[in-house]
């Protein structure tokens, strides 16, 4: 954004003296297009003014203007309606606009793509088509050629919706495509054969990939069913059905998955874990691959993990900040065992990548034992569980410690063996990071004792423990106010620390496909171990006797987190019950 701050410089719109202003800051700000509107040297309105002339001019591209939305977060609607309305054609919300599935079924989709192209629909006198770029002669020409008999309409639209209504037409496209080929592969090769070996199963595959990838999906389901084959995604937390097929197709399909994660496609009475690692959309992607033998066929779960994915930092992973410094103050400690609880999928090794990011230091040794590796960091060695290789949790924990490392993470903590050596590395010298578990924060400890650790040892070894939840936020587009019902506000009335109290929720629109909500966010509790839960821990103090004493001290629980959650206007009532109910 460099040259367009220059080019704004040089054009007078922006003055040298202003700029220097945010140099001058203590401390300094970053000379870009937030920084500048959020200071006041320029509103927002001006700066779409601006780029809607030099688009005009030719000066600024319409590829450019996307750097500007992703980069600067500045929206580049109102610039794309100033253009259209100057070059006196259509500005088409493609939220608002239904497609005529016959006309886009006339035009090749792989010209559509290239060019950015979307025909509309189709008029006695001509054909109304959507271009990302209304400007690229080029571009119309070239999709001109595919109407010889009428003109075409040129409109415009947002450039990310455009792309949204590509890809998901290529899912509807494809899908009657792909399904005809396997049935027809099936029947041409009879006996010989083998499930999985239709090409047009593997196209199939990757267009399920694709799909979950596009929704934000998290897990893809593909289950077998009395009379059909369907497949899901978990999207912010909940299962969504993206695809129903004939039950005929469920065989080849799962073949085929288990093919490409290294899997015995014979064998069908035996739950069997692979993964297979490809691209999509030109991102590569990991899918962790269950089969589970069911009464119908299988059920097949595929968990999906960004490889190009950023790792969340610890102040952007949603802790309340009551929560994230107790947390901070934990992994800060020279030794000791900080745990992190919580159900399969509400984000703890996501927490523990953080806080190994939060700590780890060229002058430390670090070592992390993981099933699988998820996201690989520099600096920091790891170790990937292989259990047919005999290397186990507890089998790599031993021969770390003979490593000389000074902070240990390990990715489960699943039976007494590894537990025991946790904590016994903990007592002499080192910090401990890992997951359990358990439903809440104080459970964590009654249950390490459960599983036959000595109290005194727990007392020794545990310096924090922080419980956690996935809770889904409000979509943005569709968040308004609602009155909670009284019997809600009377059970919630203990956790509110405002007068008149207000609460949100989302009332449905196309950007959260009509669920209200968008993402998800972390609600929390961190137990810090004081000397006085250490003694009492010790002298083997009942849950009732610790929370007490938790409570004394300051802990807030994961429910009552999340009810502040809801009173920022972050989160739904309804979403905390259903997460973290008391």
């Amino acid at each position: 954004m460099v040259k367009l701050i220059e080019k704004m410089v040089k054009d007078g719109v922006v003055g040298k003296d202003d700029l220097a202003k945010l140099v001058r800051r203590r401390p300094p700000l970053k000379i870009n297009l937030a920084n500048m509107i959020s200071e006041g040297i320029i509103d927002e309105k001006r700066v779409q003014e601006y780029l809607a002339q030099k688009i005009r001019q030719g000066e600024f591209s319409f590829a450019r203007l996307q750097e500007v939305e992703k980069e600067e977060g500045l929206s580049i609607e109102p610039v794309i309606r100033k253009v259209a309305e100057d070059l006196k054609i259509q500005y088409v919300d493609l939220d608002e606009k239904e497609i005529d599935m016959q006309l886009f079924s006339r035009v090749p989709y792989a010209q559509l793509m290239r060019y950015h192209a979307i025909p509309v629909e189709e008029s006695d006198l001509n054909v109304l088509v959507v271009f990302e770029d209304p400007l690229d002669m080029g571009a119309q020409d070239a999709i001109q050629r595919l109407f010889p008999r009428k003109p075409i309409q040129v409109a415009t639209s947002h450039p990310k919706k455009i792309l949204e209504v590509l890809q998901r037409m290529e899912v509807t496209e494809s899908l009657k495509e792909y399904v005809d080929a396997i049935r027809k592969d099936l029947r041409e090769g009879g006996g010989e054969r083998e499930e999985g070996e239709s090409p047009a199963v593997l196209k199939l595959i990757d267009l399920i990939f694709k799909n979950a990838v596009i929704n934000r999906a998290s897990d893809i389901h593909i289950e077998a069913m009395e009379k059909n084959c369907i497949v899901r995604e978990r999207i912010d937390g909940m299962l969504h059905q993206s695809f129903i097929f004939d039950k005929d197709i469920f065989n080849p399909l799962a073949s085929r998955v288990k093919l490409l994660a290294n899997l015995d496609i014979a064998e069908k009475r035996k739950p069997q874990d692979g993964r297979i690692t490809t691209k999509v959309n030109d991102r590569e992607f990991d899918f962790r691959v269950s089969t589970l033998p069911t009464l119908l066929g299988e059920s097949i779960v595929l968990r999906i993990l960004d490889k190009s994915k950023v790792l969340v930092r610890l102040e952007d992973a949603g802790m309340s900040e009551f929560c994230y410094n107790r947390f901070t103050e934990a992994i800060k400690v020279p030794y000791g065992i900080v745990l992190v609880t919580g159900p399969t999928g509400s984000g703890k090794t996501t927490t523990l990548y953080g806080a190994l990011n939060a700590i780890k230091d060229v002058k430390d040794k670090i070592i992390t034992v993981e099933d699988p590796v998820e996201y690989q960091m520099a600096g920091i060695q790891q170790v990937q569980v292989n259990s047919h290789a005999g290397l186990t949790f507890a089998a790599a924990l031993r021969s770390i410690l003979r490593q000389d490392p000074d902070k240990i993470m390990i990715g489960e903590i699943r039976d007494t063996e590894t537990l025991r050596i946790a904590i016994q590395a903990a007592l002499t010298g080192h910090l401990v990071l890992s997951t359990l578990h358990t439903n809440d924060a104080i459970s964590a400890v009654t249950r390490i004792i459960d599983m036959g650790i000595e109290s005194y040892l727990v007392s020794g070894a545990l310096v924090a423990i922080q419980a956690q939840r996935l809770v889904r936020k409000i979509c943005p587009y569709c968040k308004t106010t609602e009155v909670l019902p009284p019997h809600v506000m009377e059970e919630i009335k203990p956790y509110i620390t405002v007068e008149n109290p207000v609460f949100y929720h989302g009332a449905g629109c196309k950007e959260c496909n009509n669920t209200g909500y968008i993402g998800r966010e972390m609600i929390s509790e961190v137990l810090p171990i004081s000397d006085t839960l250490s003694r009492m821990i010790a002298a083997d103090a009942s849950k009732e006797q610790l929370t007490e004493q938790a409570m004394k001290e300051g802990f807030i629980t994961m429910f009552e987190d999340g009810i502040h959650k809801a009173l920022a206007g972050e989160t739904t009532v309804e979403e905390i019950f259903r997460v973290a109910r008391l």
